[in-house]
């Protein structure tokens, strides 16, 4: 992941609307969520959690799929392992035993 991709992704995710929205999406893959659900979640109007949701679409860290009459938002998983691996890239200084227990913590998901 480059540096720009990793920026645009924190970004998005740096509010705790889009936030809480991804971790949701996360949660229900591979399923994912119809965005109705995730209004309802948020407790937002469609109108503003939209706005919300084109962000983290525009960061590629969601996906819409129309099943239907609805649209299934899903979490962009290969998104998410490009920025922990961009963030946690040469962690330690090659030293790689002080990052088990990260790694550890990763291994139960």
């Amino acid at each position: 992941m480059k540096t720009d991709t990793a920026l645009a992704a924190l970004a998005a995710l740096a509010h705790p609307t889009r936030l809480e929205a991804y971790r949701l999406l996360v949660q229900h893959e591979p399923e994912g969520l119809s965005t109705g659900q995730l209004v309802e979640a948020s407790g937002l109007t469609q109108s503003t959690f939209s706005t919300h949701l084109a962000v983290l679409a525009k960061a590629g860290l969601v996906k819409s799929e129309k099943r239907g009459r609805q649209f299934i938002q899903r979490a962009e998983i290969d998104t998410l392992k490009g920025l922990m691996l961009f963030l946690a890239k040469d962690c330690c200084q090659g030293r790689p035993e002080l990052c088990e227990p990260l790694l550890a913590e990763l291994a139960c998901c």
